[in-house]
């Protein structure tokens, strides 16, 4: 039975190294989509919430509605019977009867006042709730055209970069098996600290490609030879020399 060997320093670099170069061609594809997934998700729950407040909004408008026309109805019965009790009133044959009916007639007018009035508290609370559903409509439409919009522009990008992005994401699943999990830890800890997701950085005109900062001769020259896992004591990015991009090349 075979014994698998120990892999060297400079094989691990090359390796993690690699998995970088995948990953930043995938992020510059998220770069690429820019705003637009979040902004497309934003909209999407804002217009959620629009729905709902037209919803309510309609219901305690057509409340509204149904209340005035309640008190509009009861104003009228209210003037029927006021027309009957006068028509009574003509016909009754002792005060009794007479003030019995003028009672009556004063109750309605009573009811007739407080309908009256009901029905002007809810006209203009019907026009408060009109006013803002129609603003709400208005808003709910122009979400709604500005998400169309968006949604194209994603589905565009997509459709260019999904088959490519597909093809990069199963290369980087791939990649990250030849990697130990302690240097993924440290590189997928690195990466998302950065918003450029830079974990693993070569060295490029004496100084950290990501930081910028000096790196001393010494560490260039440990770096160089390839013996131990090197970090930038600015940024903790992990640091290879140029040369390995040039051999990968090849």
């Amino acid at each position: 039975m075979a014994v698998a060997t120990e892999k060297t320093v400079e094989e691990k670099m090359r390796e993690l190294f690699r998995l970088q170069q995948i990953d930043s061609q995938i992020d510059a594809i998220e770069i690429l989509k820019g705003e637009l997934p979040m902004e497309v998700s934003d909209l999407e729950d804002e217009i959620v919430g629009l729905n709902t407040r037209v919803t309510r909004l309609e219901g305690q408008v057509k409340d509204l509605k149904q209340e005035i026309a309640r008190h509009d109805n009861n104003i009228k019965e209210s003037e029927q019977l006021i027309l009957r009790y006068e028509e009574q009133m003509n016909n009754v044959k002792n005060n009794r009867e007479y003030e019995a009916l003028m009672k009556e007639t004063e109750m309605q007018r009573l009811e007739i006042q407080l309908s009256d009035k009901k029905a002007g508290s809810s006209h203009r609370e019907l026009e408060t709730k009109q006013a803002a559903l129609d603003m709400t409509l208005g808003k709910q439409a122009e979400k709604k055209e500005l998400l169309g919009v968006k949604q194209e522009e994603l589905k565009a990008i997509i459709a260019k970069t999904e088959k490519e992005e597909k093809k990069l994401r199963r290369a980087s699943d791939k990649q990250r098996k030849e990697i130990s999990e302690r240097l993924l830890k440290g590189y997928d800890r690195i990466r998302n600290t950065y918003r450029n997701g830079l974990g693993v950085v070569t060295v490029e005109r004496n100084a950290c490609g990501g930081c910028f900062n000096a790196i001393p001769p010494q560490q260039q020259l440990e770096i160089s030879q390839r013996k131990r896992v090197m970090i930038c004591e600015h940024c903790n990015r992990i640091l290879v020399d140029h040369n390995i991009e040039e051999e990968m090349a090849d």
